[in-house]
């Protein structure tokens, strides 16, 4: 099973991809909470060069609301991870799959709500 749910965007720019993501995010009831400049990160902490890569850490409330009442501790895997990331020939996207990272966790109530995430995630992706 792959992990990421992932879309290619040729001949873009990160900013530009940022922006799109952000969108794609709140029409897909998703907000950023956390966005991490891995390559600033990196630069300033290791003093070396990287493409652009971002992280940004999406929340849908209603959905995370609904996990944590079903496994507290859920909110340890929260919130969903996009990253863009500048390669050759222009930005990939990649969410995580929800499903997938819920797989350690066996409780079949919090699956289907993962699978109902992925979706949203997979929509908001092919939006971007």
């Amino acid at each position: 099973m792959t992990y990421t749910i992932n879309r290619m965007i040729p001949d873009a720019g990160i900013d530009d991809v940022d922006a799109r993501a952000r969108k794609a995010l709140v029409d897909h009831g998703f907000g950023v909470l956390t966005e991490i400049d891995v390559k600033a990160t990196m630069k300033k902490k290791l003093e070396v060069e990287m493409p652009a890569y971002r992280i940004l850490g999406a929340c849908n409330p209603k959905m995370a609301h609904l996990a944590i009442g079903i496994e507290p501790r859920v909110g340890a895997m929260l919130p969903c991870n996009v990253i863009l990331r500048e390669v050759e020939g222009g930005v990939e996207v990649s969410a995580i799959d929800p499903v997938a990272s819920m797989q350690a966790i066996e409780n079949a109530e919090l699956a289907a709500v993962a699978g109902e995430v992925r979706d949203l995630l997979a929509k908001a992706v092919v939006a971007v």
